[in-house]
């Protein structure tokens, strides 16, 4: 059975498959095409419509047989939502994904990051690719409430009085993943520590971004050619903004502008939002390709605003695009907006960055040792020592993940994490390993180690004497890190 992360991947069998989450939770299913999109109300599955071609619910198990789906589907995207309506889901246990084949044979467990203020997830999408179809991990939060999200995917609501639901041609949003400023990443599973045997993986990463975003907003086209947003319009509105805050202004990077030009032209080509293009490359991919190295990201993927101004009106209407606009960790942006001709919506990508420097990476890499250290005191632990030789091999992990699209404690080829730190000339006896993907900072990336029992028990081990931590910028996630422990 594979343990996902967030972006994990898993072919699937022939023949049905059931997922199932247990717990207060109702569990939803959403049919659509390549568009993203719902061809009618009949393609919201949920405990008031149970069964359409294909997808069937009971009671908190949803099955799927993906030949038997209606004509034209392309994606099933599974949805929880707390049974008592509005409940935040920060104030439920948190939801886990099982996955059974033919048979009940079970196949996956997903355990996502835990969610905050949002009251619908994004739990995972069954999606066809060629001739097969696959089980992509998700996780990510939804603030609108179950009818706003039905909205968004094209399902007609009619109960407009719902606190829940999100206004009429409001625009449309990326999802963001829960708790992150950014695309999501999770720390992958681990196991038993020590040379005696490896460390577990939930293997390879194979998208970062969300799989399936909601529809676009239909809108008029904003004029212009496209690519285009006056400097000023955009930076305006924007410093303006962060200096309400009390955040230093951005200025305009050439390199990130092209980045998100390219990935603005890529949505409106696929007529959808998404942090991955339908060539496969992600908007991280697309800024380290355009020669942008950063310490520190953020993306703003949206369609429906019009103008810069409203673009940036949107962004501070709600708690996390607001976060990432104000962020000062973030120097440089870049913005761009393409309109799709044969729908007249128009995507914006909204690129922001702090660049990679020595003594930046430096005072990341710490701040992880430090906070580590931190956590090891109040459990009465001695610290961890810095060994440059774990350090090394740390970073090169990390920096490795990203320029080889994998994300596994296995490199891919077979070397171990106490064979890259023999290899970076490291003797001890004992060697522990934790790898986390999509956090935007030394305390997102700690406190996701915290809250996973296998990280958890490496940061608190007893044994452990001595620490290297490494952070590569780049990838299908946006970020790498890569603790290895030593004793």
């Amino acid at each position: 059975m594979s343990e996902l992360v967030p972006g994990g991947n898993l072919p699937l069998p022939d023949g049905a498959v059931t997922v199932r989450v247990p717990g207060p939770f109702d569990v939803s299913a959403l049919i659509t095409d390549e568009s993203g999109r719902v061809r009618g109300d009949g393609d919201f599955v949920f405990y008031n419509q149970p069964a359409a071609p294909g997808a069937r619910l009971r009671g908190d198990t949803l099955t799927v047989d993906p030949q038997a789906l209606r004509a034209g589907a392309a994606r099933v995207t599974v949805v929880v939502s707390p049974a008592e309506p509005g409940t935040p889901l920060d104030r439920l246990p948190a939801p886990t994904l099982h996955v059974s084949g033919a048979g009940g044979r079970p196949l996956a467990r997903f355990a996502p990051p835990r969610p905050r203020q949002e009251t619908v997830l994004l739990l995972a999408e069954i999606y066809r690719r060629g001739d097969g179809w696959k089980l992509r991990a998700l996780g990510q939060g939804y603030a609108d409430g179950l009818a706003g999200l039905a909205r968004d995917f094209g399902v007609d609501v009619t109960d407009d009085t719902s606190p829940s639901a999100a206004p009429a041609g409001a625009p449309n949003a990326s999802l963001r993943p829960a708790g992150s400023a950014g695309t999501v990443g999770s720390p992958g599973p681990v196991g038993p520590v020590g040379s005696a045997g490896p460390v577990g993986s939930a293997g390879p990463v194979g998208s970062a971004g969300p799989g399936s975003s909601p529809g676009p907003v239909r809108s008029p086209s904003p004029g212009g050619s496209p690519g285009s947003v006056a400097p000023d319009a955009f930076l305006g509105p924007v410093n303006s903004a962060r200096a309400a805050a009390g955040s230093p202004p951005v200025t305009l990077d050439a390199r990130l502008g092209a980045a998100a030009r390219d990935h603005a032209s890529a949505m409106a080509a696929a007529g959808r939002l998404s942090a991955e293009g339908p060539d496969g490359v992600s908007v991280h991919q697309r800024v380290t390709a355009a020669g942008y190295a950063y310490l520190t990201i953020g993306e703003h993927l949206v369609s429906g605003p019009r103008t810069p101004t409203e673009f940036v009106a949107y962004c501070l209407r709600t708690k996390q695009p607001r976060r990432t606009l104000h962020d000062p960790a973030f120097i440089h942006a870049g913005v761009a907006s393409v309109t799709d001709g044969r729908s007249g919506d128009t995507y914006w990508t909204a690129l922001w960055a702090g660049p990679l420097t020595p003594g930046g990476l430096a005072r990341t890499e710490a701040d992880v040792v430090g906070l580590t250290n931190r956590e090891r005191a109040g459990a009465g632990l001695p610290p961890l020592t810095v060994d440059p030789r774990l350090a090394v091999a740390a970073r090169a992990h990390s920096m490795d993940m990203v320029a080889r699209a994998f994300y596994s404690h296995t490199s891919p080829d077979g070397a171990e994490p106490w064979d890259r730190a023999a290899a970076a000339g490291c003797t001890r006896r004992t060697i522990g390993e934790n790898i986390a993907c999509g956090q935007r900072s030394p305390a997102e990336v700690v406190e996701g180690w915290m809250n996973s029992p296998g990280h958890r028990a490496n940061i608190l081990k007893p044994d452990f004497t001595h620490i290297g931590v490494g952070f590569a910028g780049g990838g299908n996630a946006g970020t790498y890190w890569t603790q290895l422990f030593g004793a």
